[in-house]
């Protein structure tokens, strides 16, 4: 190629990526994937795991919640099958996954199900209620009943469709045994819907049909928001997983033999060509070359390679042809190894118990026990088992979690939709509640606090007759140095010289012919140029002294602005980056960032998010390579510019969606208020259940009273939350 990196020509121990030791042990144990779909809190993932690691022949089972399945490491002998139903005798569905077929067509029509039964209650609703005007306007006898039997002929079908997953997740647990969220949900629909049929069999005045499927909407509008907030939460593992090449170009007794990876053993010879990625680890015995190994360093610029250098699954080779020896195949390579990081850390993750969870945990028995109070009471009081009914149910209803399970999402959506305006997109349920927990943020370098792209920032010190030969040496070229150079000179009005045999030697630069005499442009070591601590490409024309283009990477906008709202805000900053120590040290400096970590490898990167984990802080890492992925799974909170590599974007939290990191320091300051709009939404469904619920104890309030009180509260909690936009 046509520059030379003099910071960054040694060798790149990529291939050491990895961990020292497997992060999931025991190579001759089988990987279980089981699809949950019925887990939906940090009770659930914690009674899975108890489940299955103690079953008989399981070493290992870790639950990720986002992607609603277990990854369990098990002995040879033991099968999917053997584990189901443990699942399903704890009250979880579960089946059998292939990792590799997943797609987002299921969760797709997941959201579509969800939205249609959505539609369905609030349709039927609205007819409810319209025939309901007339009872209230004063119709009796049999006009009054015949209205009532309509009502009933819509409300049973519509409930018996929409709520199907409110009764589904209720079964699962009555059956094993155990309350959650689901269950007196379910009570105050069918116990509305009991009293209702009694009364209209009995000529009563009143039917509660209405308030049944006015529940059922609420709930379910709370459902369908908690859903789209966790939409576009895919698995960055799976992402690193598809970076893996599935075959490649094995040499044998010098014939050239393409072959499935997974049949490359430790020792094969494999031919790489320019453009083709390195299907696994290995040390080059022949040719040169340049690499692109911006997947586990995070650097844009190429690194030089020639016989003895050590490569790594996932890098790209650019210029020349090579062979390589494996040294590590399959499960062994690095990239798999980085994709068995972000798996731990992403399940590691999903632990967190959001607030919501935490208000719920003593919801559930604390309802039953004061309706089942309640009909006990009026039952001994009155010895009518109607009136005790009609109050019970009116208790469900009034104490039903629709303010409760509408207090986070619709925070997170008005927040969300506030935050995309300004450019960052949220991915995941929690995010902003662990956004706002944050005290430490950790950076990344390239393409992150920086372009990622080289400019040149001497071109005034050359004569016009050496910009002219390096721009036509540049323009053979795509190396990103060359890039830059030409771009500059060109914007300069620059017009390149005529040379002759202009060719490129792969790994090293161009040469041609100008005026009779050998022209360079390209590594120091090439064109007698001096080794610098500055990035730079060297020309040497004829039996002149070589001369350099120096190059610096521009910091991306906004970058300075967030570093120092961030600093302002009293959080730790730390800039930890793959690049060498002088640059690193410079933008720190440049910066005013005291901290920093420079030559880092993605396990270091990982390793050190952790250890500040350990240590009780709330980390934030802002990164957008391959490279960074192990430590943006591993971080409390997360986010990537949406120029960064899938893989990057998938293990964020949040996406940046423009080119300026200003908007992250407001992101910080936006989930501060919505926590506390969410905490007060809490504490509104608090006052609302302490006014209301004697009400219904007492007598006072019929269900559809009780159910017209839940609406209100439930509009008043997002009400509060639209403060937010």
């Amino acid at each position: 190629m046509t520059a030379q990196l003099t910071s960054g020509t040694a060798a790149c121990p990529g291939c050491i990526a990895g961990p020292a030791e497997p992060a999931r042990p025991v190579p001759e144990d089988v990987q279980i994937a089981l699809s949950l779909p019925g887990i939906h809190c940090s009770a659930c993932i914690a009674t899975v795991e108890r489940e299955l690691n103690a079953h008989p022949g399981v070493e290992d089972a870790r639950v990720n919640l986002t992607l609603k399945r277990a990854m369990v490491k098990a002995s040879p002998d033991l099968r999917a099958a053997d584990l189901i139903p443990v699942l399903e005798r704890a009250g979880y569905e579960a089946h059998e996954l292939d990792p590799g077929a997943l797609s987002a067509t299921q969760s797709d029509k997941a959201g579509r199900d969800l939205l249609m039964r959505l539609a369905v209650a609030g349709f039927a609703s609205m007819n409810v209620m319209l025939l309901s005007v007339s009872v209230w306007s004063g119709a009796t006898d049999a006009t009054r009943d015949m209205f009532h039997w309509i009502s009933a002929a819509i409300a049973l079908p519509a409930i018996a469709f929409s709520a199907q997953p409110f009764f589904a997740n209720a079964w699962s647990a009555l059956r094993v045994r155990r309350l959650n969220m689901d269950v007196p949900i379910v009570l105050a629909i069918l116990l509305a819907l009991v009293t209702s049929l009694w009364e209209t069999a009995l000529s009563g005045e009143h039917a509660y049909f209405d308030a049944a499927l006015t529940l059922t909407f609420f709930l379910l509008a709370g459902r369908y928001l908690d859903y789209r907030t966790r939409a576009a939460a895919r698995s960055a593992a799976e992402e690193l997983t598809a970076l893996e090449v599935p075959r490649a170009i094995k040499l044998v007794d010098g014939a050239e033999e393409e072959v499935a990876v997974a049949t490359l053993t430790v020792g094969d010879l494999i031919l790489v060509r320019p453009g083709g990625r390195m299907p696994v680890d290995g040390e080059i015995v022949d040719g040169q070359s340049e690499l692109d190994r911006s997947l586990l360093t995070g650097e844009t610029l190429p690194v030089f390679a020639e016989a003895g250098l050590t490569v790594s699954a996932g890098e790209v080779n650019l210029t020349g042809p090579l062979t390589i020896r494996a040294t590590a195949v399959g499960e062994d390579t690095s990239l798999h190894r980085m994709a068995d990081l972000v798996a731990i850390a992403e399940s590691g993750r999903s632990r967190y118990t959001s607030l919501a969870d935490k208000a719920a945990k003593l919801y559930a028995p604390g309802v039953h026990i004061l309706s089942a109070l309640s009909f006990l009471g009026w039952y001994i009081y009155s010895g009518d088992i109607r009136t005790a009914l009609n109050i019970a149910a009116a208790v469900l209803i009034i104490t039903c979690p629709c303010a409760l399970g509408l207090a986070v999402p619709a925070v997170t959506t008005a927040a969300s939709g506030r935050l995309f305006r300004k450019g960052m997109l949220i991915k995941h349920a929690t995010a902003l509640e662990r956004l706002a927990e944050v005290d430490t943020v950790v950076f990344d370098k390239t393409g992150t606090l920086t372009s990622g792209a080289p400019e040149l920032t001497n071109l005034g010190d050359h004569s016009r007759a050496d910009l002219e030969v390096a721009l036509a040496l540049a323009e053979a070229s795509s190396h990103p140095l060359s890039v830059a150079l030409a771009r500059s000179a060109r914007e300069a009005g620059i017009r390149p010289a005529k040379l002759q045999d202009i060719v490129e030697v792969p790994g090293y630069g161009t040469e041609g012919n100008y005026r009779g005499q050998r022209v360079r442009l390209g590594r120091a070591a090439w064109t007698g140029g001096d080794e610098g601590n500055q990035t730079a490409a060297w020309l040497v024309v004829g039996a002149q002294a070589p001369v350099s283009f120096l190059f610096s990477d521009a910091l991306r906008p906004g970058a300075a602005e967030a570093v120092q709202a961030f600093r302002d805000a009293g959080k730790e900053i730390i800039l930890i980056s793959g690049d060498s120590r002088g640059a690193v040290q410079a933008l720190a400096g440049k910066l005013g960032i005291e901290t920093w970590i420079a030559q880092a490898l993605p396990q270091d990167k990982a390793t050190h998010v952790q250890d500040l984990r350990d240590q009780g802080r709330h980390v934030l890492m802002v990164g957008d390579g391959l490279n960074d992925t192990a430590a943006l799974a591993a971080a409390h909170v997360s986010i990537s510019p949406a120029s960064a590599l899938d893989a990057a974007r998938v293990a964020s939290d949040i996406v940046l969606l423009g080119n300026d990191l200003a908007p992250i320091a407001d992101a910080c300051d936006t989930a501060v208020k919505a926590t506390k709009r969410i905490r007060e939404n809490f504490r509104i469904a608090t006052v609302y259940n302490i006014i209301a619920v004697p009400l219904a104890v007492i007598g006072l309030a019929t269900p559809l009273i009780a159910a017209l009180a839940m609406s209100t509260s439930s509009i008043t909690v997002s009400l509060n939350a639209l403060r937010l936009r």
